[in-house]
């Protein structure tokens, strides 16, 4: 601890405030001849809502320095998560930082760039000193909400931002196991962009908890197949491809109980018990064979109230054991259930290179993982003010 009177390391006190976990946005403007600047910064906060105010400040040494003290606009672009290589572009120092980006210029000229979580145009109303910073007091002129996840920023590197109440949720892994809950939350973090290369399905990741089959997280994307996507949902072992997942690769012992019971509360009447799980045997072979499960229905689902395709990929931890399921659900109409089509196999793909974090092999490391991953799962930077 360091008296008022001793000087502060400056490394360590990066260190402290580096545990405030802020957002990341990229503040753009043209200077006088038209030139547009950028510069990353996570000192951006709101002020006021009456008369809507923000704030954000710059180092007095940034070379873009002299264009925001000349203008009298700037925009905010609040970043996504999937845009990290934009933050860190504008991160580093070059003459002309839009020479390679896509943009377009807002209300009053300041440039806007596209796939932002929002952004918001502000005239600059004030500038106070502020040690080796000048900060910024911007009125909000006009705001976009993409209504896209944010990217984050702390202890100096990027983050990916899930809802508080997931964290009970993960308990069914086992808090004796941080690894399997580091992989539960890098797999989170990853959804959003697995489910726009699987063409905005939504998707579910689920653990196999107490009573079953249980969903921890669902990923909406832009078409949600139904509103009845509930955190904590206990799924059937034998209806659907997230049990018929967890049924076919975890072992027998596990499940046996579970799959009897399913069988006896889904069977038909008159219905042969022996031949309905020797079926059920014979498709967890075939699910086996593919390494993905399968659920294809041409009656109304239980759960979405219209016919659904799904398919569901398992996740392995570093002893080669299934811990989750990645699990993709679409109207039939919208998604063919042919064991070789587009989906199924990007979401195979994905849950491999998800199962390959669990065996400390960050995408950073190993080339083919951050290639086949089509970028779900790019190793985090820096970003700098």
């Amino acid at each position: 601890m360091h008296a008022a009177t001793e000087p502060f390391d400056v490394r360590e006190l990066r260190g402290v405030l580096g545990n405030f976990v802020t957002g990341v946005t990229v503040i753009t403007t043209r200077d006088p001849s038209g030139k547009p600047h950028g510069v990353t910064a996570n000192s951006f906060s709101s002020v006021s809502l009456d008369p809507p105010l923000i704030l954000w400040s710059q180092s007095l040494t940034s070379r873009s320095f002299p264009a925001f003290r000349e203008s009298d606009h700037f925009v905010v672009n609040i970043l996504a998560d999937d845009q990290t290589a934009i933050s860190n572009h504008f991160a580093k120092s070059g003459d002309d930082k839009f020479a390679s980006i896509d943009y377009e210029y807002g209300h009053r000229g300041a440039p806007v760039l596209p796939g932002s979580a929002a952004y918001l145009e502000c005239t600059k109303v004030a500038a106070y000193p502020g040690g080796d910073h000048v900060v910024y007091l911007g009125k909000i002129e006009r705001f976009v909400n993409a209504q896209r996840r944010p990217l984050a920023f702390g202890a100096g590197k990027y983050m990916v931002t899930s809802s508080h109440e997931l964290a009970p949720s993960l308990s069914p892994l086992g808090t004796s196991s941080p690894a399997r809950l580091d992989l539960a939350r890098h797999v989170i973090g990853a959804m959003p962009a697995i489910a726009e290369s699987l063409g905005h399905h939504t998707l579910c990741l689920a653990v196999w908890g107490n009573r079953g089959p249980t969903a921890i997280h669902w990923e909406p994307s832009r078409e949600p197949v139904s509103d009845q996507l509930r955190l904590g949902l206990v799924m059937s072992t034998t209806q659907c491809a997230t049990g018929k997942a967890f049924a076919a690769f975890l072992p027998p012992e596990v499940t046996r109980a579970f799959i009897d019971e399913d069988l006896r509360v889904h069977r038909s009447p008159g219905e042969d018990t022996h031949a309905r799980r020797e079926a059920l045997d014979a498709e967890l072979r075939e699910t086996r064979t593919h390494g993905i499960a399968r659920a294809t229905n041409t009656a109304p689902s239980r759960l979405h109230n219209i016919p659904v395709n799904a398919f569901s990929a398992p996740i392995f931890d570093r002893q080669k054991q299934m811990v989750l399921a990645l699990s993709v659900t679409a109207p039939a109409s919208h998604m063919t259930p042919d064991w070789d089509g587009d989906v199924p196999r990007r979401l195979l793909r994905a849950a491999q290179v998800l199962s390959q974090f669990s065996d400390g092999m960050r995408c950073h490391d190993n080339e083919e993982a951050r290639s086949n991953s089509r970028g779900i799962l790019d190793s985090p930077g820096r970003a700098r003010t």
